[in-house]
């Protein structure tokens, strides 16, 4: 095949700038159609250069040298992130796919397969329990997959910022900037150790339930009860009352405490079933109409072009179903 040198100009419909024709040896011209279109789809140069094993100022400086080249602004610079030009827009739609095949056929280094990993971020217990087994068929047929766990309102803003392809929420975000769809509804479940669930129900006095829990300590990863108080709210419609005995910093380490004997709490239903299943839980109340949370998918503006990031959002979806 004769070696052939890129004209930049070629790719953004040519015309117009004194960059325009000016030609750099095949290699260089390539790395800088990497790096822009890492950029493009992370929306981001600081998202983008690990990404390609890049720092972030060599980032900047590839694309100020592709913009001086091109002789068009690419890139319109925002206080988080970037955003694409229409140039930028036909730039990628020309060079994403022969980018794509080129790194697929290259089977020897970091960039084989898609150039970038599909970035994903939620809750680290969802994460665990539900997302990474579902995503497992697709990270052994080949998917690249970085995983970020947090809250949701930090996480959305990293995926303002380019950060992240997807991130499930436990809320929709607000405003329309960013595009979201329902993916579960995750079920709490009052419980508590099988010996504290047995005190209970011999509780000897007036009062129920919520009676019967004011000598059981309560365990709960935040001060101020947030589950536990709306879990009082909607089930019992009342408030309340109860310090917490335990706090810790997840979910997982409540469970691991409720289990061990330390108390009760309020939990997803995902991440206890097991223990529920087996014995090592016990449910202390079965409302008609247990409380509900509802999870999001958000997807980063831009990144519907990706194939892989399409691919994990239709498998997360489709396994959500049965969550």
């Amino acid at each position: 095949m004769e070696n052939r040198t890129l004209d930049l100009g070629e790719f953004v419909g040519g015309g117009g700038g004194a960059a325009a024709g000016r030609r750099l040896p095949t290699h260089a011209d390539l790395n800088l159609l990497r790096t822009f279109l890492a950029v493009y789809r992370s929306g981001s140069f600081t998202a983008a250069a690990p990404q390609l094993g890049l720092s972030q100022p060599t980032v900047t400086a590839q694309i100020r040298t592709l913009e001086q080249q091109t002789g068009r602004e690419l890139f319109t610079r925002l206080p988080r992130g970037v955003e694409p030009t229409p140039p930028a827009h036909e730039l990628a739609g020309q060079v994403a796919a022969p980018l794509d095949a080129l790194a697929a056929l290259d089977g020897g280094g970091p960039q084989s397969g898609r150039i970038t990993p599909v970035h994903l971020a939620g809750p680290s217990e969802l994460l665990c329990v539900r997302v990474l087994p579902a995503l497992a068929p697709l990270v052994a047929d080949g998917l690249r997959l970085r995983v970020t766990q947090g809250l949701t309102e930090p996480l959305l803003e990293e995926l303002r910022a380019g950060r992240h392809d997807l991130v499930i929420a436990t809320r929709r975000p607000r405003g329309r900037a960013l595009e979201s769809v329902p993916l579960a509804d995750e079920e709490y479940v009052l419980v508590a150790a099988p010996t504290w669930a047995r005190r209970v129900e011999e509780y000897p006095g007036d009062g129920g339930l919520c009676a019967a829990l004011r000598d059981v300590p309560l365990v709960t990863y935040a001060e101020d009860l947030p589950i536990a108080r709306r879990y009082w709210r909607n089930v019992f419609g009342k408030q309340l009352t109860a310090r917490a005995a335990v706090t810790v910093p997840n979910l997982y380490a409540v469970l691991s405490a409720v289990n061990a004997g330390a108390g009760y709490s309020v939990l997803p239903h995902s991440l206890c079933q097991e223990y529920l299943d087996a014995g090592r839980l016990a449910r202390l109340h079965a409302p008609e109409e247990p409380p509900l949370n509802t999870l999001f998918l958000v997807q980063r503006p831009g990144s519907e072009s990706d194939p892989d990031v399409r691919r994990v959002r239709d498998r997360l979806r489709a396994a959500a179903q049965s969550w």
